[in-house]
């Protein structure tokens, strides 16, 4: 599905109607390249009111709904996270386009399964990390591509959000280590990635989790400290238990030439800009880079699923996509902080986890009784 076609849009199917749909169904519907064609979901009253609002078929089993629209050639995969690996193989035989949302997975195993379903089939793998197409984060990308901050120093990201009990009690996956994990797997998920992207690889990480607020089975509050191959540092830090609602979602890059820092409630504000011999006027870039936002998702959807269309179409894949290599990077990195945190040791990403219970255990009886009941 890759051979040029630009003067055609791209017929995309939506499989997972839950809270982040509206994201992808905004974004396809402001693009003159894409046409939603179907959406599925599971739950037939989710396919149902997706379907109704959207204007186009609605199913719930994504085979039935594939041989009913075998134009379909790009799909985006909305279901909780640990359904991510067994939709994503299943899906992958019919040779199209996927992508998925963060997390990729939530074992690495499950992400080298995907990797290896696609490429068998020849279906390209994206994974949804839509802060990288930020209008700031753009900018500090840019100046980290031409070398302006010399040698890293220092990486900050600061994830200061709320999550009230009732976000983790509307389905039976949300607040748990088989299907969802914490606030570092989930909301999170994005910043790490960024911290990432700007500071190179990891050589180790120290972490702390903490439950603060929550009746949930995975962390609500997250503190980590990370070494990076280069020498420079980073510190992570991410909370669900904000109160009494959002307060942000920033990134610090420290180097020898320069810093920069996007704040905001979802890395949206151009908040510092400071390079030795700059000709930029700090102020100017600021305010062009800068960026308003509804919530807490932030604009980037639009163009993250935008130039995954146009890589579709036949374009050139945008370098700053993330494809099943890059999005299983974050998965070994969120693995060691996790195993670290559990292990209550420095952990090397890729050291197969000993300790950490992500992906790996079931509903505790508390949490299944509580589910049955509700």
């Amino acid at each position: 599905m890759s051979t040029d076609r630009t003067d055609q849009p791209v017929a995309v199917a939506i499989v997972g109607c839950g809270r982040v749909a509206y994201k992808h169904f905004e974004a396809v519907a402001q693009m003159r390249e894409a046409r939603l064609v179907a959406v599925c979901d599971i739950d037939p009253a989710k396919a149902a009111a997706s379907a109704a609002a959207q204007g186009v078929p609605g199913y719930t089993d994504y085979h039935a709904m594939l041989a009913a629209h075998p134009d379909i050639e790009l799909i985006h995969v909305l279901v909780p996270t640990g359904y991510h690996a067994a939709v994503v193989i299943d899906l992958a035989a019919y040779g199209r386009s996927i992508v998925v949302e963060k997390p990729m997975a939530l074992t690495l195993a499950d992400c080298d399964a995907m990797i290896a379903a696609c490429a068998a089939h020849h279906a390209p793998l994206y994974v949804v990390y839509q802060n990288r197409f930020n209008t700031p984060v753009q900018a500090a990308r840019r100046a980290l591509e031409a070398g302006r901050f010399g040698t890293p120093v220092l990486g900050t990201v600061r994830v200061r959000w709320c999550r009230h009990q009732d976000y983790y009690d509307q389905d039976h996956w949300h607040g748990t280590w088989a299907l969802d994990g914490g606030v570092m797997s989930q909301q999170a998920s994005h910043h790490l990635d960024l911290l990432q992207w700007f500071m190179g690889p990891v050589e180790s990480v120290q972490c702390q989790i903490a439950t603060r607020l929550l009746d949930i089975e995975v962390e609500d509050t997250a503190a980590a400290l990370l070494r990076f191959r280069s020498g420079a540092l980073g510190i992570y830090e991410a909370t669900v238990a904000t109160r009494p609602d959002n307060l942000e979602g920033s990134l610090s890059v420290l180097g020898e030439q320069g810093s920069v820092v996007i704040a905001g409630i979802a890395v949206n504000q151009l908040a510092s800009w400071r390079f030795a011999g700059a000709d930029d006027d700090p102020q100017q870039v600021m305010q062009a880079a800068s960026e308003a936002v509804k919530n807490e998702y932030g604009n980037g959807h639009a163009r993250y699923l935008q130039a995954v269309t146009a890589t579709v179409r036949g374009g050139a894949p945008h370098p700053w996509l993330v494809d099943g290599a890059e999005g299983r990077r974050n998965i070994a990195l969120l693995t060691a902080l996790y195993e670290a945190a559990h292990a209550g040791t420095g952990v090397v990403p890729g050291t197969p986890p000993r300790h950490s219970p992500l992906g790996r255990v079931p509903l505790t009886d508390k949490r299944r009784r509580a589910r049955a009941a509700g």
